[in-house]
């Protein structure tokens, strides 16, 4: 069950003119890859290849991944936006085994991971991340063009290819509609009805979704995406009356009813209800806040080639069309939807919602960031 919404051309122009932003702004200079690794027929080593071209070829990036045999992931939960069959696929489609390192990690771990583990064999070799934390560590990744490149937009695109959105959605609220009243809007959750039951999927000072989370209540609540503060006072609102329950949400708290309203991106929340029939998908109107990851490599990834084919493989037809299963929108959606290759049931699936969606900049993203990490502890206490 999906609850990401229809793309709309409003939105698709929004996405491009914040992508636009960031590649103008925040392009850095090629990072300087990693030494290692397979050798291809013109002489380049897959560790700098910066297209499977320079790796020798497809079928020469698929020996080389498959001679190195294994896949380092980090922060991938098999319920986000598909990602357990999307492993799974890709695994026994090459015969790669797959590590999952903290399935529910935050970016900054993974970020954490790549410094600390940096020279062994347990490193990420691919990284899955929130817009501010891919944008402020590019020094750590290898630029790679897949074979579908030219249908990604540019403005969704480093040009040198250290970074690559991949998939998006809307932030929302899901809720177990046993156990709370219907939500209609954010001001709902103030109610004595939602005592003990909110709570946010991370930490905001850490993690990009519970950052957007806090962002769409202030947005509903007077604010911009310039200014975060009325987010933090809603919480610290709900923190006081007793509704907020300072336990990150997963899963797991979903599925027991520890956290019956859940502050998420809308593709996320959905899955939910494959094992709560209960569970309901909110996209405030006036609040409508969408984001999307960032796909990167680890320049200094213990499984170069590995980490080139999946890339290839979660921007090829296939791979798009398992995000959007999932409920998330691929980044090469609209390409795929003119060339024929959409799964249109899939799209078909993905439920309407009214208002102008709005996204964060890098700058804006920092901003909020640097907010939370001065406020949200003392808010929150």
């Amino acid at each position: 069950m999906s609850t990401a919404m229809r793309t709309k051309r409003a939105r698709t122009g929004a996405v491009a003119a914040l992508a636009a932003l960031l590649v103008a702004a925040c392009s850095p200079p090629p990072a300087q890859p990693a030494d290692g690794g397979e050798t291809s027929e013109e002489g380049a080593t897959v560790a700098t290849a910066t297209s499977a071209e320079e790796a020798g070829g497809f079928d020469a990036l698929v020996k080389a991944a498959q001679e190195e045999g294994e896949l380092n992931v980090i922060a991938l939960p098999p319920d986000w936006a598909n990602y357990g069959e999307i492993i799974e696929t890709f695994s026994e489609k090459y015969d790669i085994k797959v590590n999952s390192a903290q399935p529910d990690g935050s970016s900054q771990d993974e970020i954490n991971a790549v410094n600390q583990l940096k020279g062994t064999d347990r490193a990420p070799d691919v990284l899955d991340l929130g817009a501010a934390v891919a944008l402020a560590n590019t020094d750590l990744f290898a630029p790679y063009q897949v074979q579908t490149w030219d249908t990604i937009p540019d403005a969704q695109k480093d040009p040198d290819g250290l970074w690559v959105q991949d998939y998006g959605g809307y932030m929302s609220i899901g809720y177990d509609s046993a156990k709370v009243p219907e939500i209609t809007a954010l001001s709902d959750l103030t109610k004595p009805e939602f005592k003990n039951k909110v709570a946010l999927n991370g930490d905001p000072t850490q993690a990009n979704a519970a950052l957007h989370g806090v962002m769409m209540a202030s947005l509903a609540n007077g604010g911009s995406l310039d200014d975060i503060g009325p987010g933090i006072d809603f919480f610290a609102n709900l923190q006081d009356t007793g509704n907020f329950i300072p336990v990150q949400a997963s899963s797991a708290t979903v599925e027991s009813g520890e956290t019956p309203v859940v502050f998420d991106w809308d593709y996320l929340s959905a899955a939910a209800a494959k094992n709560v029939p209960t569970w309901k998908v909110f996209v405030p109107s006036d609040a409508v806040l969408g984001g999307y990851y960032f796909q990167a490599i680890n320049k200094d990834a213990p499984h170069p080639a590995a980490a080139r084919l999946w890339q290839e493989f979660l921007y090829s037809d296939e791979g798009q069309n398992l995000w959007l299963e999932g409920g998330a929108r691929p980044v090469r959606m609209e390409a795929m939807r003119e060339a024929g290759t959409l799964d249109e049931d899939a799209a078909a699936a993905l439920p309407e919602a009214d208002g102008e969606p709005q996204f964060l900049s890098e700058e804006q993203a920092q901003q909020a960031k640097d907010v939370l990490a001065k406020d949200w502890a003392g808010a929150i206490g």
